[in-house]
């Protein structure tokens, strides 16, 4: 079963000291929840277990920081990163993300886990809304979805270039 949800436009926020966590295998299903995640975004085990972690992104996040966390985690290496998701309801809300890798006691990737924080609201109001937005014009302007990712990933390589940082730190000095 598939789960799809159209946005509300409403966003809902959670307190400093909640945090979401999820557990996905290696190909992104999710594992494992924490109660908090289920009762703030509407979510029961049943459903949500199994699923693809992608059903709950927000259509306004571009598919380029997708790409780069992927990278990222597949090099082993933590990733963070500003996400947007949506509840059941349809609101989103936003969050200051940190996934790891997982490994079993062979020392063998696993999955990965994901746990998320409140974000600073004025950063996402002020930096990640109008960069992501850019992206987000990038990739539909593109009709082929794998040339749309690559043009917004360039697009975000080159500001980062512009700035000497990478997209790790870039995330870790707002």
């Amino acid at each position: 079963m598939t789960i799809k949800i159209s946005p509300t436009g409403i966003e809902k926020r959670f307190g400093d000291s909640e945090i979401l966590v999820s557990r996905t295998d290696k190909t992104g299903h999710i594992t494992y929840c924490n109660a908090f995640f289920r009762d703030f975004t509407g979510y029961e085990s049943q459903s949500l277990l199994g699923q693809p972690h992608s059903c709950m992104r927000h259509p306004d996040m571009p598919r380029a920081i997708f790409k780069i966390i992927w990278d990222t985690l597949e090099a082993n290496t933590e990733a963070f990163a500003y996400v947007q998701n949506l509840t059941t309801s349809g609101d989103h809300y936003w969050c200051f993300a940190h996934m790891t890798p997982l490994y079993d006691d062979k020392l063998e990737l696993s999955g990965y886990q994901a746990s998320r924080r409140v974000p600073n609201h004025t950063v996402v109001r002020d930096t990640i809304e109008p960069l992501y937005q850019e992206l987000r014009t990038i990739e539909t302007k593109i009709k082929d979805k794998n040339e749309a990712l690559q043009a917004s990933t360039e697009h975000l390589e080159t500001l980062l270039k512009d700035k000497s940082t990478s997209y790790r730190n870039f995330i870790l000095s707002l």
